[in-house]
């Protein structure tokens, strides 16, 4: 090429630049062009996704510039983006950051990442190895909207949210807390304290956005969770009249394993739409399909849960639960997809909160919609003795006294007085029973042992029980009627949350078994420790069957007074690993019968018993007022009542 060539084309390229730069538009002209795109919609959009696409690359140019043969790549994968999410892959990449808001209760941590509660934090508990108690945390965690939008199936938690504030850590500050009112909302409306909130936005274009906004009050378990959609219809399939919430995550382990404790009690709980509460399989692997509304679904372990509410009801619902077996951190894995309404207007607002904390009944009770029902209080027949009789009693001791063993033994004691009536009258039928016991073994002999005769026995012991005034049932009565009440603690202190951590003598945790002696081999049934106070109320039931014997006259049913002395060793293998505080209250109940025994001996006269039973026996049989009803029927049919 000469040199004229060359002069030739440095000339035309000079040319061309002087052109560019005379003809490039000025900042007004750019600002009235965007203003004119601003006005139609649709261009709007397009012009907002290429504008965010070039944003995007510009944050990559640093990354570009360290590393040259990477831009490709880094390119392609924004490409892939923006093919894979349509017009939301300008949210597809970006850096994970978290953000906190806490009160005074429990701390909350969100990920920008999916705009989703990340871990919950409660302060005011620790695991039973001493840590931080978390409900749940990490990667595993899924929360987020699922939908359909350009064709493309959308899931939030793939993309990147932007929060409304710089401030990493937001604390909600208010008055000092008494015990016993940790978040009660008759306490927060008499000392009110502060509120903050923290939103997250995934937005499409200007104006055109998703949003999620997080709100929690001081001394409050409660977290408000509203989705806001603004300008979406553009983008959400239209044929979609529903939105899906998805939420799982593994159950951490936080309380000493054990199969009648936290492995048996953790599982999912939901409640209908103004109907009943129901749950899924407490041993196993379950899931359901929730097809009519439903008010609440919670991930429930023994003390603690974490629970989703909506304002109003959620249209259906699926959940699904997954145990571990043999997992030392973790429980199982709760999972729930959830119906959210959605109508493609230009604004829509969907309002739920979101439960975080103790299994506490007073505090569940207090927002009226059935959250206390997670904690397992027993049978239909023995749960309104808790809810109306022990809870109150140990909420009102709990008040006054600090120690717990100390409250379950005035507990004991106040339960006893109130059976003492039945306690004394079971004695007093048995005592007759004793005193009658001659008369019983004359009659043995004279119809022998054998079967033949055994009817006509039992027609003559019946016949002068009767004689003598004695009722044979009068002492089984009041024992049933005390079985309600003796039951429901079976059911109460295992989910009692209050005794969680208090320690009383030997006993570390009340709410666990307490583990004097650890074995070097499992005993089925029994396991691997001993629990000093199930010995003792072991021991303590046996004497108390011992004693009971004595004061029974009947010969019982062949093999009954070796079954007397099996049940004790029986309880001694369930209860070995229920906690120590059911124990202990067994062990006092025990004493405290026995006591009761050898008090009432002193003060009755079983001599005198005796002769008043003879007495009886000389008077005329009083014919019941149903035995009258039956002669007189006779006699209006024409036939005479037997002769004596």
């Amino acid at each position: 090429m000469d040199k004229k060539s060359i002069i030739g084309i440095v000339l035309i390229f000079a040319i061309l630049v002087v052109f560019s730069l005379l003809n490039q538009p000025s900042k007004e002209e750019i600002e009235t062009a965007k203003r004119k795109r601003d006005s139609i919609a649709q261009i709007e959009s397009e012009r907002a996704l290429a504008l965010q696409k070039e944003q995007q690359l510009q944050e990559q140019e640093s990354l570009v510039d360290a590393q040259p043969d990477s831009a490709a790549a880094v390119t392609d994968v924004i490409q892939k983006k923006m093919d894979e999410f349509g017009a939301f892959g300008v949210n597809a990449v970006g850096e994970e950051e978290f953000y906190t808001l806490e009160n005074n209760l429990l701390k909350v941590t969100f990920s920008t990442k999916g705009g989703k509660i990340y871990s919950v934090l409660l302060k005011n508990y620790s695991t039973f190895e001493g840590d931080s108690l978390i409900l749940f945390e990490g990667d595993k965690t899924t929360f987020g909207l699922n939908f359909f939008a350009q064709n493309r199936s959308i899931q939030t938690e793939q993309l990147f949210f932007k929060p409304n504030t710089q401030q990493k850590n937001l604390v909600v500050t208010g008055p000092q807390v008494r015990r016993g009112s940790e978040g009660r909302t008759k306490f927060n409306e008499e000392n009110p304290g502060g509120q903050e909130s923290i939103s997250f936005r995934l937005e499409v274009a200007p104006g055109r956005y998703m949003e999620y906004v997080y709100t929690l009050k001081y001394n409050s378990f409660m977290v408000d969770f509203d989705v806001n959609l603004n300008g979406m219809e553009q983008y959400i399939a239209t044929n979609q009249s529903y939105l899906n919430f998805s939420w799982s995550f593994d159950i951490p382990r936080q309380e000493r394993a054990s199969r009648f404790g936290e492995d048996r009690n953790t599982y999912i709980t939901y409640k209908f739409f103004e109907d009943e509460v129901d749950n899924l399989s407490q041993s196993k692997t379950d899931e359901e399909d929730l097809s009519t509304r439903v008010k609440w679904i919670g991930f429930k372990q023994l003390f603690f849960s974490s629970t989703i509410i909506a304002d109003d009801a959620f249209p259906n619902a699926q959940i699904r639960q997954n145990k571990f077996e043999d997992n030392p951190d973790y429980l199982a894995n709760f999972q729930a997809d959830i119906a959210i309404p959605y109508e493609s207007s230009s604004r829509e607002s969907i309002g739920m909160q979101f439960y975080f904390g103790p299994n506490h009944y007073q505090t569940l009770k207090q927002y009226d919609i059935d959250l206390e029902r997670q904690i397992y209080l027993g049978y239909a027949i023995v749960r309104p003795v808790n809810k109306y009789l022990i809870i109150p009693v140990f909420n009102f001791l709990r008040k006054y006294i600090d120690n717990f063993g100390i409250i379950i033994l005035l507990l004991t004691i106040f339960i006893k007085i109130i059976l003492f009536p039945f306690t004394y009258k079971s004695y007093m039928s048995q005592a007759k029973m004793k005193a009658l016991k001659p008369e019983v073994d004359e009659l043995n002999e004279k119809f022998g042992k054998g079967t033949d005769k055994a009817m006509e026995k039992q027609q003559a012991t019946m016949a002068l029980y009767k004689k003598a005034g004695v009722n044979p049932m009068g002492g089984c009565l009041p024992m049933v009627l005390q079985f309600p009440i003796l039951i429901a603690m079976f059911f109460f202190f295992p989910t009692s949350i209050e005794l969680r951590g208090e320690s009383f003598l030997w006993a570390s945790d009340l709410s666990t078994y307490d583990s004097i002696l650890k074995l070097p081999f499992e005993i089925p049934m029994y396991g691997s420790h001993v629990s000093l106070f199930c010995l003792l109320m072991t021991v303590t039931t046996i004497f108390y069957t011992r004693l009971n014997q004595q004061t029974t006259s009947a010969q019982g049913m062949p093999g009954m007074k070796t079954m007397m002395y099996m049940m004790p060793v029986m309880f001694l293998f369930i209860l070995n690993s229920y906690p120590a505080g059911l124990s202990y209250y067994y062990f006092l109940a025990n004493l405290i019968t026995i006591g009761q025994t050898y008090l009432i001996r002193a003060f009755v006269d079983e001599t005198k018993i005796r002769a008043q039973l003879q007495a009886n026996k000389k008077k005329p049989v009083k014919k019941s007022n149903f035995q009258k009803r039956l002669e007189d029927m006779a006699k209006q049919r024409g036939m005479q009542s037997p002769k004596k």
